[in-house]
């Protein structure tokens, strides 16, 4: 039996940037044929790496894979299946933009073998769209829903953001109502951060805008728990909320430290035991895949990055550490050490400690990163 892992493909075109994104992308789509010529090459040199391994997950992400027309995705995934093992029944996700969420392209993209969409929605109100810089409305998003849902896709996911400024407490509850209507499975919401090579982060140094109110992402943040908690959907990662059973494999397999290959400038791999970054440039990876030099970037992770990892990925779900596994892993002195730090600081109403197993309470898991951070190691 093959070793599972995940394969992740970056289209890295948009039409415009996002206020927000700090992800690689480029506005300008001439250099398309030139990536999936790319793509395919690298491919071709990366065919061996995940050696014994089968894809139980496909991801195309970005950027807005949705740009692409269907024979392009069409020439992807061929080439995908050409050079690797991918299971007859893995989770196919294609991130999308609802303008581009027609029927017929819905229709093709079912074709095509994908059976998770994840729509890029933000928000359900044209103001807050038009702050964030999307391109859709809010009457668009709906549609783009909809289509998705009639053309057969049972597994669909939105993204929403919340901690805007502009949007009121009884707003984010009109939103969140919104999709407890809508027939989808998932959704992820992120609070708005600043990213540091965002659009958002220029405007705020140049006094054109204003930072995010961290009070009023932590008050939405809380609206979204007690909300979810009276809905079909169960949160199972700070973002993260399914209905039972439809929760996100591939997200799942990286917070699980499953193996998984990246593909595309930017696109980030991880083997078990090495994590690697291609360049986030096109015209970098272009030379580099032709001249078949490294085109990427290695680390090597260390027992102390392991453990740090473990804790701050474990951590953010709601599962959170086995303990058990921890000490197979880790050792009992570091496991004893852990338990030490939560006993002694942190709040009693974060989380919760049985014999074998530590979690974070709804409420703790705001504060997961920073728990997590402090409970760090160094080397």
């Amino acid at each position: 039996m093959k070793e599972k892992s995940g394969l992740y493909i970056h289209v890295p075109f948009c039409k415009s940037k996002c206020v927000y994104c700090g992800f690689y992308s480029t506005v300008s789509q001439k250099d398309v044929d030139k990536y999936l010529s790319a793509l395919e090459k690298e491919m071709a040199l990366r065919k061996d790496e995940p050696a014994g391994k089968t894809f139980q997950t496909v991801y195309f992400g970005g950027g807005t894979p949705s740009l692409l027309q269907t024979s392009q995705l069409q020439q992807i995934i061929d080439n995908l299946r050409h050079h690797f093992f991918i299971e007859d029944n893995a989770e196919m996700t294609i991130e999308a933009n609802p303008e581009q969420l027609t029927l017929d392209y819905c229709i093709n993209l079912k074709q095509l073998g994908f059976n998770r969409i994840s729509i890029g929605v933000q928000s359900f109100h044209d103001e807050i769209l038009q702050f964030l810089g999307r391109k859709h409305t809010a009457k668009e998003a709906l549609q783009a829903v909809e289509n998705a849902h009639n053309v057969g896709f049972d597994n669909i996911s939105i993204d929403l953001i919340y901690g805007v400024n502009e949007r009121s407490n009884e707003l984010w509850k009109n939103e969140l109502e919104t999709i407890f209507a809508l027939p989808i499975r998932h959704f992820s919401a992120y609070a708005l951060t600043v990213e540091e090579n965002s659009l958002l982060y220029r405007r705020i140094q140049q006094h054109r805008d204003v930072e995010p109110d961290e009070d009023l992402a932590s008050i939405q943040y809380t609206i979204l728990s007690e909300m979810v908690s009276k809905s079909p959907f169960a949160q199972y990662e700070v973002s993260n909320f399914a209905m039972k059973g439809w929760e996100s494999k591939h997200n799942s397999a990286y917070w699980d430290r499953t193996p998984y290959l990246g593909l595309g400038p930017a696109a980030h791999s991880f083997d078990g035991t090495h994590r690697s970054w291609n360049a986030p440039s096109l015209s970098a990876y272009f030379t580099q895949i032709a001249e078949q030099k490294p085109f990427y970037e290695q680390e090597t992770l260390t027992d102390t990055d392991r453990y740090n990892e473990h804790l701050l990925l474990r951590l953010r779900t709601c599962a959170g550490i086995d303990l058990q596994e921890m000490t197979q892993l880790f050792g009992q002195e570091r496991t004893d050490a852990l338990l030490r730090y939560f006993e002694t600081d942190v709040d009693t109403r974060y989380y919760e400690l049985t014999t074998n197993h530590l979690h974070l309470t709804a409420e703790g898991l705001w504060f997961a990163d920073g728990i997590a951070g402090d409970a760090f190691i160094d080397e």
